[in-house]
């Protein structure tokens, strides 16, 4: 027998799943409360008890997909030695993860657009952002990259990626995954001290 904690967190669970693959397949903006709770198998009220309003269900999901890229950029980077290694291929991971149109729809495309820039950057920051800033913060400190700021190197290299995946999602050429990742490899490396 499941108690009312239970069920509540698998509906919560359900809700989060179902909406993360309507959002990603249709887009926020052309996704109605009512598609939604048809697909999850619930009511508009049970969507209530768990998210006070589309937006803060899209949020939930958003929150869900940025820290999946997290853990994927912090895998890639944890399965290095090399802090340096580690740099590189924590940002050529997020590149990789940005080529996913599920990612790229709701946390590129719909993400700053659904709720703003603002909240957008405050959610990055909490996940991969904060990352990229330890990771050159450490990166600095071993005289590895040249004694500077981190937080505007961080944003410059964050805004940099972003830009670059949402180039790749509205550009429809395979072929410029390879030539983003080069250029990605390019620029990392001039920031390496010699």
């Amino acid at each position: 027998m499941t108690t009312r904690t239970e069920q509540r967190e698998r509906t919560r669970r359900t809700l989060l799943g179902v909406s993360r693959e309507l959002f990603a397949a249709e887009g926020y903006g052309a996704l109605g409360l009512a598609e939604i709770v048809g697909a999850a198998g619930v009511t508009k009220g049970a969507l209530y008890h768990h998210f006070a309003s589309k937006a803060e269900l899209f949020r939930a999901v958003l929150a869900e997909v940025q820290a999946e890229v997290g853990e994927r950029v912090a895998e890639a980077a944890d399965a290095r030695d090399d802090p340096w290694d580690q740099l590189t291929a924590g940002c050529q991971e997020f590149i990789t993860a940005a080529t996913d149109p599920e990612i790229q729809r709701i946390l590129l495309i719909d993400g700053p657009a659904v709720l703003g820039w603002h909240e957008w950057r405050v959610l990055d920051e909490a996940s991969s952002a904060r990352h990229l800033a330890e990771a050159l913060t450490d990166l600095i400190e071993r005289g590895v990259v040249a004694r500077q700021p981190v937080a505007p190197l961080a944003h410059l290299l964050s805004g940099a990626m972003n830009e670059a995946a949402l180039w790749l999602a509205t550009s429809g050429a395979p072929e410029n995954v390879a030539d983003t990742r080069a250029a990605l490899s390019r620029l990392l490396e001039s920031l390496r001290v010699r």
